[in-house]
């Protein structure tokens, strides 16, 4: 594989104009189509099924009249302070709007608060359900723009005026605070190269690829339903290992510009190499990803594959673009030199450099680190014990958000259950005496602990089938909610056998718990999965069956350490004011999923490029504890440089409004900068020393079954040094 990489980067080295024009008319084009057929990622979070789902499309079939499965918002009114919401002006201000609310677009019906019990007992507020004739993903953004423009008369009233609700939710922009990110990679990138053009190239091809990679993104959105969430994955995953690949090979051919390489055979050597690894690193990632999609979970599914598209648009930027701007370079590729680090880029050259004597360091005592090291993640993980799973509600978003506002306002007027009702469907078609059903139905759910108030049964038009509506002590967020769904759910058997009628439970907290749950199950079976295909994968590529162990040890403490963070900020609260978290609660339901998958493939793009550098020494001779040293020597200055910015390009995304993203983004980079400096830049060493010449065992029967991949680069080392410069690049044109 090293000599046809060597080829394809010379080639592209040759042809930059035509490579670059490529992917240029290719980011044009997906540009087009995302602009002609692209449409908002507004998916909803949902899982084939389940009890909540199917009780949904029971509501669907069986209420058709009252659109009970659609779509639904929440228009909340709130008199000034000492006021009350029935005074003569504010109920007409209400009842004018309510009436535009009723006329707008997609509407089926719309409550009236003084007729249906929605005015608070303080009476200062009351709240209207609007209910759509259409799902969620079909509503339209005129629908919306039209629901909120009812609150402008009431507004001149001297009401405050709120909405909440699936309905009014809308694809979160991206803001300035991400770019923050992208700006800490450009320094990093700087300060690792000490040159401008240097740290231009890989922000500039990533940005690039990222772009025809979002392009195409928003493109299949026409045919293939996307959460709101999902994109910005995308973005977040495509920057940061866009930067990383082309990183690595833009500083492979620095290294040997400065050893006197021919430009061109610089690129071609590079891309030979280090886009080896760039190829192995990008495959485990796309794997991990890619391996969601076994889950059985469509927006989980989705997620996965449009980040593990993500990643493959960068190794192929990485194998193609990088080597055609490394042509554009030329041998001026040190030029603009960042003042002030003239003298450290020198220095570098003549001097062994941190990570050498780190690495001298860790292998003259590799047990103590080794114990301080594992004990240290093991301590941070331990809040990982007391993970609780959950979806996000819209007492997570922004205190300046009108969804945040309509929560708080209903919350301290009905209490915190009201934002967290539960829908008891009662189906009593093969009963005696339905109305006997729903009568008892109704009784045994409000004798159970943690619920305020039951709602009188509504049945359909055909009498055999009945609506409780539920509202428990408890906010849809707190773990006495998830008691009380399965709490009501116990009451089926009793119920069944004593008026004939089933029950289930839905709604939108019903739904988050079954999501939790489902996710729950499914992660033995993914890790299971994910882990035994890249341990294949990283055999294959390293040789040896004890180092793609370690480094599947080394992520499992990574992956504990994090889960262990994101307890203790977003669970327990500790330090969330310092990152804008405004409420805590349960970890988001489909994070742990997903990180394992996300955390698994970075974390073995480090594992990669730091082991290969040592199996190259290895190769070449060196003693075991030399090759580690030399290993260091060579890769852990880019490793530093990948892990700092990825890292902050994560942490580029704690700093939206965004709760989901917010916890994404604190995940992945708390993740990547654990695993890259404690894991692979401490343990492993640590590790590697301990193991000595044990480390690179294969039995002989296996080594002979596994196609030899030259990951190293020694068959391309071998070509090269056997053929001189001069005549290697006549017979290659």
């Amino acid at each position: 594989m090293a000599v046809f990489l060597h080829r394809l980067g010379r080639w592209a080295f040759h042809r930059r104009k035509t490579v670059l024009f490529a992917w240029v008319a290719a980011l044009i084009g997906l540009g087009a189509l995302a602009g002609a057929f692209g449409k908002d990622a507004d998916a909803q979070l949902s899982i084939p099924g389940v009890e909540s789902v199917t009780a949904l499309e029971t509501l669907d079939e069986r209420f058709p009249e009252s659109g009970a499965a659609g779509a639904s918002a929440r228009v909340v009114f709130a008199a000034p302070e000492g006021g009350a919401i029935t005074d003569p002006a504010y109920r007409a201000a209400v009842e004018q709007a309510l009436a535009e609310a009723a006329a707008a677009e997609q509407v089926a019906a719309v409550t009236d608060p003084f007729e249906r019990q929605g005015v608070s007992p303080d009476g200062r507020v009351a709240y209207a359900t609007v209910s759509y004739d259409a799902q969620i993903d079909e509503i339209t953004d005129t629908a919306r723009e039209e629901l909120l423009a009812v609150a402008d008369a009431a507004e001149d009233a001297g009401l405050q005026v709120e909405f909440g609700g699936e309905a009014t939710q809308a694809v979160a922009a991206q803001g300035a605070a991400e770019a923050l990110g992208v700006l800490v990679a450009m320094l990093v990138l700087a300060v690792t190269f000490g040159s401008l053009l240097a740290a231009g190239l890989p922000l500039l091809t990533a940005i690039i690829g990222v772009g025809a990679g979002m392009a195409g993104v928003l493109a299949l959105s026409s045919v293939v339903d996307l959460t709101s969430t999902t994109p910005t994955l995308g973005l977040m995953i495509g920057l940061a290992v866009g930067i990383d690949y082309a990183l690595f090979i833009a500083i492979r051919h620095k290294e040997q510009l400065a050893a006197g390489v021919d430009a061109r055979e610089s690129a071609g050597r590079a891309v030979g190499t280090a886009g080896s690894a760039v190829v192995f690193a990008g495959l485990t990632v796309m794997i991990a990803l890619a391996g969601l999609t076994v889950v059985g979970i469509p927006f989980l599914t989705t997620m996965g594959l449009v980040a593990a598209g993500m990643v493959g648009v960068a190794v192929l930027v990485a194998l193609t673009l990088v080597p055609a701007m490394l042509g554009f370079a030329g041998d001026r590729f040190d030029r603009w030199a960042v003042p002030g680090l003239r003298r450290r880029q020198a220095a570098l050259a003549t001097k062994d450099s941190a990570g050498t004597r780190w690495a001298r360091w860790v292998t003259r005592r590799p047990l103590p680190v080794l114990l301080v090291g594992a004990v240290g993640l093991g301590v941070v993980a331990l809040p990982a014990l007391d993970l609780r799973l959950g979806l996000p509600t819209e007492g997570d978003l922004g205190t300046e958000t009108t969804q945040r506002q309509a929560y708080d306002l209903l919350a301290g007027a009905f209490g915190p259950g009201f934002n967290g009702p539960l829908t008891v469907l009662v189906d009593a078609t093969d009963a005696a005496d339905p109305e006997a059903a729903f009568a008892a139905t109704a009784a045994a759910v409000g004798d159970l602990d943690g619920v305020a108030t039951v709602a009188q049964p509504q049945p359909n038009d055909a009498g055999d089938t009945a609506i409780l509506a539920v509202i428990p002590d408890a906010g849809p967020a707190d773990a006495g909610t998830e008691q009380l769904v399965h709490d009501i759910r116990d009451l089926r058997p009793g119920l069944t056998d004593d008026t004939g009628s089933e029950l289930a439970v839905t709604g939108n907290t019903a739904l988050g718990i079954d999501i939790s749950e489902k996710l729950g199950a499914a992660l033995p079976v993914f890790l299971l999965v994910v882990v035994g295909l890249a341990i294949l994968l990283l055999m294959l590529a390293f040789r040896s069956i004890l180092v793609p162990i370690k480094a599947v040890l080394g992520f499992l403490l990574s992956l504990a350490a994090t889960f262990g963070a994101l307890v203790a900020v977003f669970q327990w609260g500790w330090l969330a004011e310092l990152i804008g978290v405004e409420q805590t609660g349960p970890v988001l339901s489909f994070l742990p999923i997903l990180l394992i998958g996300l955390l698994f493939g970075l974390a073995m793009d480090y594992e990669v490029f730091l082991v290969s550098r040592m199996r190259e020494e290895h190769v070449h001779g060196a003693a075991p504890t030399e090759a580690v040293i030399g290993g260091f020597r060579h890769g852990a200055r880019v490793v530093t440089a990948a892990a700092l910015i990825m890292g902050s390009v994560f942490a580029g995304f704690i700093l939206g409004d965004d709760a989901t993203v917010k916890s994404i983004g604190f995940a992945l980079a708390f993740g990547v900068l654990v695993d890259a400096f404690v894991v692979r830049m401490a343990i492993v060493p640590a590790v590697m020393t301990l193991l000595g010449r044990r480390a690179w065992y294969l039995p002989r029967w296996l080594d002979r079954a596994l196609p030899d991949v030259d990951i190293e680069g020694s068959a391309l080392e071998r070509r090269t040094a056997a053929v001189p410069d001069g005549e290697l690049v006549a017979a290659q044109r």
